[in-house]
C-alpha cells in the first residue's frame, strides 16, 4: 500500500516534467489526452486502494470488537452479570415524556372530538344507533309494565 501511494506521488512528478520537456521540446499536443487518461486512471486505481484499505480497516475492527464482546460475555458468564442492554430496554418502558410525543394534526383532533361527542347509542351508523335506542327504551318500558302489574296484582 505505502508502495503503490509512493510511487502514485513520484509518478505524479515525474509526468509533470516530462510534460513541461516535452511541451519546450515541441510536442504535437497529442500527449495531453494520453496524460488525461492515465491521470484518471491513477485517480481510479488510487480511489480503488483507498476503498480497499477501508473496508480491510473494518474488517479489522469487527473481528476485534467481536473477540471483544466474547471476552465480555465470558466474564459476564463468570460473574453472573447480567448485561447492559437487558437493564436499558426496561427504562423506556417507563412513562414517557410528553413533550416529545407525536403531535396530533387538525384532522386527528376533529375525530377524537367527534368521537367523544358520540354516545353509545348513536356511535357509528345512525340508523343502527336508532334502533339500539329503541330497543333499550322499549325494554325499559315493559320491565316498568311488569313491576307495576306485579304490585297491582298483590293489592
Amino acid at each position: 500500500m505505502a508502495a503503490f501511494i509512493a510511487k502514485q506521488m513520484v509518478g505524479s512528478q515525474l509526468n509533470a516534467v516530462k510534460g513541461a520537456a516535452g511541451g519546450a521540446v515541441g510536442g504535437d499536443g497529442g500527449d495531453d489526452e494520453n496524460d488525461k487518461e492515465k491521470e484518471e486512471e491513477a485517480e481510479r486505481e488510487r480511489q480503488e486502494a483507498i476503498r480497499e484499505a477501508e473496508e480491510r480497516r473494518k474488517e479489522k475492527h469487527r473481528k476485534m470488537e467481536e473477540e471483544r464482546e466474547k471476552m465480555r460475555q465470558e466474564i459476564r458468564d463468570k460473574y453472573n452479570i447480567k448485561k447492559k442492554e437487558e437493564v436499558v430496554e426496561q427504562a423506556p418502558q417507563e412513562e414517557p415524556n410528553p413533550l416529545m410525543r407525536k403531535k396530533k394534526t387538525p384532522e386527528e383532533l376533529a375525530a377524537e372530538a367527534e368521537q367523544e361527542d358520540l354516545d353509545d347509542f348513536t356511535n357509528g351508523d345512525p340508523s343502527s344507533g336508532n334502533r339500539k335506542l329503541k330497543n333499550s327504551i322499549e325494554t325499559q318500558v315493559n320491565e316498568i309494565k311488569t313491576q307495576i302489574e306485579g304490585k297491582c296484582s298483590l293489592q
